[in-house]
């Protein structure tokens, strides 16, 4: 296909061959107060011109603050061969691998990011990747609504906000009945939860860590989700399982996740990349497609599109979800990610994390006025201090910091409570200097 505008000859034989003798008679039919007058867009400009105007708009952005910011995006560090290896134009350029005779490159690598997602998770089938954690939370909603019949949901309240909204939106036509246990903290309200299972419930929908930092096991309550024939469906941040208890080692039923913290950087919107994976007798209710691993007829091991109920495919009405399309380049990403630090690196990664997120916790204890709100944690964590958060999140950016999430923006009554993050990047001296920047700001 040519991209090549067309030339005024071009463009006059065509008139001449459907019959009409210039562009303002071939739109004739659409009345002219309908018809835009201008697009408001500016003459065209030189590429030396085009650079200058976007220099001078980046310019505006500031990247050199510090970053304590969390709730489900992570500054994390990327090894520089992620970049080299994923842009490889074997990698970077191809379509969907619908001909596996001539796809068994990208279809592989498809297949190894589904394993190392098991691997992860320690649950047993992966799909080949969703849009965001979002989307695969969503779809591992409606995955339980379709294995067990229900349309009952008890939501956790300390579920990421975002991810909150999402699932709202999704569901707001569909006849559901939904129980949003009340924003915690500290410990899940087990009791609140147990109170509202009933035989009528499709599953249980928890984040571990919580939006607020806050680790906790969940194997009884997975347990009581399946004595009543419920399903456990349990959100995670990956980068925590190297060394918190797995979702798969609580029973979850389903897995669901966003990818970013593993090999992709920070963007405003993404792309990103979701990850879902299950127990494998529910692997025909999985959404999107799935690699698998076969032989052909040379015997030799060769790779396809094993399941792909999706309504591209399929008819509609009998697909498991209208996802069309995976994530397949940011997945790759991920699979470059695990690979270079392999097991004993990704735990060393998470210790990191951890570590320097209690160091955090110590030194900001002894600012007269914060309290640490949660102890139980990974790499994030909650505070509160005697002043509006927005305000002092506000400030600490003229300081050289992005100081966490005002948690005043998504909950009532946590006006003076900031989630901050600490990622394996932050310096001792980094964080020393936040601590006394947030002492003087909230002493001042």
């Amino acid at each position: 296909m040519s991209y090549i505008p067309h030339t005024e000859e071009e463009i006059k034989k065509m008139l001449e061959t459907i019959g009409v003798s210039s562009i303002e008679e071939l739109f004739a039919d659409i009345k002219e107060d309908l018809r835009p007058k201008s697009f408001n867009l500016p003459e065209g400009k030189s590429e030396f011109e085009v650079k200058e105007h976007m220099e001078k708009l980046s310019s505006k952005n500031n990247s050199n603050l510090i970053n304590f910011i969390g709730g489900g995006f992570y500054d994390h560090y990327i090894p520089a061969v992620v970049d080299a290896i994923v842009s490889r134009s074997e990698f970077y350029t191809p379509y969907t691998p619908y001909q596996p005779e001539c796809s068994q490159g990208v279809l592989q690598t498809i297949y190894e990011y589904q394993t190392a997602i098991c691997n992860l998770t320690d649950m047993e089938v992966s799909n080949a990747s969703l849009y965001d954690g979002g989307s695969a939370l969503f779809e591992g909603m409606m995955m339980a609504w379709r294995i067990t019949g229900r349309n009952k949901f008890i939501i956790d309240g300390s579920l990421n906000p975002i991810y909150q909204k999402m699932l709202s939106t999704y569901t707001k036509n569909l006849p559901f009945e939904i129980i949003r246990i009340p924003p915690h903290v500290n410990e899940i309200e087990r009791d609140l939860i147990y109170k509202n299972l009933d035989d009528k419930t499709a599953c249980i929908i928890l984040q571990n860590p919580n939006f607020f930092g806050t680790v906790e096991d969940y194997t009884d309550i997975v347990e009581k989700a399946h004595s009543f024939g419920a399903l456990a469906v349990i959100s995670v941040y990956p980068v925590s399982l190297g060394l918190i208890k797995t979702p798969g080692e609580m029973g979850a039923d389903i897995v669901t996740g966003e990818g970013q913290s593993l090999g992709i950087p920070l963007s405003f919107g993404g792309p990103y990349f979701g990850f879902l994976c299950s127990k494998k007798e529910f692997v025909r209710k999985m959404p999107g497609r799935i690699v698998g691993a076969t032989v052909d007829k040379d015997g030799n091991r060769r790779f396809v599109l094993t399941l792909q109920t999706r309504e591209q495919h399929i008819r509609r009405q009998k697909a498991t979800s209208n996802i069309c399309t995976n994530a397949a380049l940011c997945a790759l990403r991920a699979l470059i990610f695990l690979s270079i630090l392999g097991k004993d690196g990704f735990v060393e990664f998470a210790k990191l994390n951890y570590n320097k997120s209690e160091f955090t916790k110590n030194v900001l204890k002894e600012i007269p006025g914060v309290e640490i709100l949660n102890t139980q944690t990974f790499n994030e964590f909650t505070i509160r201090i005697p002043k509006d958060g927005r305000e002092v999140v506000k400030k600490m950016v003229d300081k050289g910091f992005l100081a966490g999430i005002p948690l005043g923006n998504f909950f009532k009554g946590m006006e003076n409570c900031i989630l901050i993050t600490v990622t394996e990047k932050r310096k001792k001296e980094e964080i020393l200097k936040f601590a006394q920047g947030l002492k003087n700001e909230i002493n001042i």
